[in-house]
């Protein structure tokens, strides 16, 4: 039940399934990529101290812009935390910025661009207010917002054409390569939290959640246990400490709004995005090159067509899923996606 309340037609049998395959390739990924030398970042793209500092201002002035080109002509405001909001006629998106991080900016906007790409175009008219016109599920929502967060916004392609603008924004970066904006983007960093995690060890954290939610729901995990079960899956999947309950089991407020059931949405969402992104891909054969134009047309008619006007067609993603691509969610796509992008970026065999 509470699986379904976020994930319409899903069952916790089919989800366990799923993260069993994905932890099964991850964890072992995860220590090869972290074993090879590590990726060097521009002091100007780290974050922290040493970085220069990104005017707020023009920090706006840029996601506007990127906003623009990536289609969306609603509102645009700051926030603490970027979010969506609104109705389907009156979408309204948020986003934060960091005067040593301009990127985290960026892709706040570009994953709420994809939420609200989605509010806008799902079935309207006479459909308007009516079941249909809903969103299927978290995991779909999830996924239209990071098919543009991590698909796009986190290519080589997508940073060709953003390099130039960010260069008119911010001169000092002029010298600065593609290639550069992704090696620092894509960084693989093991970290306590959840929301800090990069694109890799994500997953991890959201597994670890749903099998701590099993455990509670059928008793082979106290409320007086949960911490140290936690510490402990946190240094058998990702090898790492966990030094205190604030940085541990207590950092996300969805068990505290009783939001069971929830965390999984998001890596679903990933998956979604990465399945759906390929098959766009070989419907649209030169998606790449017009990523690297800034042009997202294609892209965003393609995801009309076949997903966005979808709204709750679909009994459940998964059927969503196999009309679209020709099969349901298939983890085998995300892992061999994750190998490959990271083993080229880290440069091993």
């Amino acid at each position: 039940y509470q699986i379904d309340k976020f994930e319409r037609g899903m069952k916790a049998e089919r989800l366990a399934e799923i993260f069993e395959a994905v932890k099964a390739g991850l964890v072992p990924l995860i220590q090869e990529i972290t074993s090879a030398p590590q990726l060097s970042v521009d002091a100007r793209l780290a974050g922290g101290d040493a970085a220069p500092t990104f005017d707020v201002d023009k920090q706006e002035a840029l996601c506007s812009d990127v906003m623009e080109k990536l289609g969306f002509d609603g509102i645009l405001n700051r926030s603490l935390h970027p979010f969506t909001g609104g109705t389907q006629s009156d979408v309204r998106i948020t986003t934060r910025y960091d005067e040593k991080d301009f990127i985290s900016g960026v892709a706040g906007l570009i994953h709420e661009t994809g939420h609200a790409l989605y509010e806008q175009n799902r079935p309207a008219g006479d459909n308007l207010g009516m079941p249909v016109s809903e969103a299927l599920s978290m995991g779909i929502h999830e996924s239209m917002s990071l098919l543009f967060e991590r698909m796009v916004g986190q290519s080589e392609e997508f940073w060709t054409f953003l390099q130039p603008l960010v260069a008119e924004s911010f001169d000092f970066t002029g010298g600065l390569a593609a290639a550069e904006y992704y090696d620092a983007i894509n960084k693989v960093q093991k970290s306590l939290i959840r929301v800090d995690a990069d694109e890799l060890t994500y997953p991890l954290h959201i597994i670890i959640r749903f099998e701590l939610e099993q455990g509670l729901f059928d008793g082979s995990i106290t409320v007086d246990n949960l911490p140290a079960k936690w510490n402990e899956l946190y240094k058998q999947y990702l090898g790492i400490e966990v030094p205190s309950n604030k940085e541990g089991c207590l950092q996300d407020v969805h068990w505290a709004s009783l939001a069971f059931g929830y965390f999984p949405s998001y890596t679903l969402g990933a998956m979604y995005a990465c399945q759906f992104f390929q098959h766009a891909e070989k419907s649209i054969p030169n998606l790449g090159a017009e990523i690297a134009e800034g042009n997202f047309e294609s892209l965003r008619a393609w995801l009309r067509e076949n997903i966005h006007s979808k709204g709750s067609l679909y009994p459940s993603a998964d059927e969503l899923c196999e009309h679209v691509t020709g099969k349901p969610l298939d983890p085998t796509i995300y892992l061999d996606f994750l190998r490959a992008k990271y083993r080229k970026l880290y440069k091993m065999s």
